[in-house]
């Protein structure tokens, strides 16, 4: 039994536009000549006086409901066929999942490789597992005619195909606060073998830092998760807003590459509130060492 051919969103929906604008544009071009005709045929100059007594006609009456029945039944055929390839998710799709938030996108892979850009090989099936962590958000990439919100506490998706190279705009189709409208990023298509070396990179990067951190007992007290151990978790920490008990005044920082140099080679010169002063300084980090932990951690926002 040969498979199901793959119909692609794309194809989906432009061929119910299609159908429905060509349905549209014949029945108005009919319905338009009807009228001239009539008022053509029965002015009143031509007709000063009815000549016909008929108060009905069933034949007339009988094609009226059936046609546009049948016109309406099919544009909806293609309708909803068109929307059910947008929810049929083909197996062989990539998972990706989906981060909105105010007002920045992150898509994150299955090796754990982050990006604010969502990168998909060129005709492989992707689906987008999409989330929200803080309002209501809407992915609306047109050029593969997909649109769906980010609903916080409930996890939708899409599903497209990326036929050609190239970089696609992505938005936020609904609004979600005052720089709604920066929230755009792009699809970038790559082809295949260029989206594996790209992944085979960030694995890399990945499993040296993740070595790293391990060697020199990092992942004892700190979390890749979320979950607080003796220190803080990893997860979350580069950009984010830290609180910093600074000798005896509180402080807000921003942990970036700056403050983790501060918080290896001085770590109790800053300590965050909250968590106990034990973290002993590693001033044999070198700026290579510093540099690979950076690169890792960017991949657990």
């Amino acid at each position: 039994m040969n498979p199901q051919p793959l119909i692609t969103t794309t194809e989906a929906v432009d061929t119910a536009f299609y159908v429905i604008f060509g349905i549209s544009g014949v029945s108005l071009l009919g319905i338009t000549l009807a009228m001239i005709y009539i008022i053509w045929r029965y002015n009143r100059k031509r007709q000063p006086q009815p000549v016909s007594q008929k108060d009905h006609n069933i034949w007339l009456e009988a094609t009226w409901i059936v046609i546009p029945t049948i016109l309406v039944g099919i544009m909806f055929w293609y309708g909803w066929e068109g929307y059910l390839s947008l929810r049929r998710i083909p197996d062989n799709a990539i998972p990706i999942q989906g981060s909105s938030r105010m007002w920045s996108w992150l898509f994150t892979y299955e090796n754990g490789k982050t990006s604010d850009k969502l990168y998909v090989p060129v005709g492989q099936p992707v689906k987008i597992r999409l989330t929200s962590e803080d309002v209501l958000h809407s992915f609306y990439v047109p050029a593969f005619r997909v649109k769906r919100d980010c609903v916080p506490g409930m996890e939708t998706y899409v599903w497209f195909v990326a036929e050609e190279p190239g970089s696609y705009d992505l938005f936020c189709a609904e609004y979600c606060g005052v720089a709604h409208s920066s929230m755009i990023t792009t699809v970038e298509a790559i082809p295949p073998a260029e989206f594996a070396g790209w992944l085979e990179e960030k694995l890399a990067v990945v499993d040296a830092g993740q070595t790293l951190a391990d060697e020199n007992g990092c992942l004892g007290c700190h979390s890749t998760d979320g979950t607080s151990k003796v220190g803080p978790s990893f997860k979350g920490l580069m950009g984010s807003e830290r609180t910093i008990i600074k000798g005896e005044q509180q402080e807000k920082v921003l942990a970036d590459n700056d403050y983790l140099i501060r918080a290896i080679r001085e770590p109790s010169a800053e300590i965050v509130e909250g968590y106990p002063a034990v973290m002993p300084p590693y001033p044999d980090f070198s700026d290579d060492d510093i540099k690979t932990l950076q690169d890792w951690l960017e991949t657990l926002k």
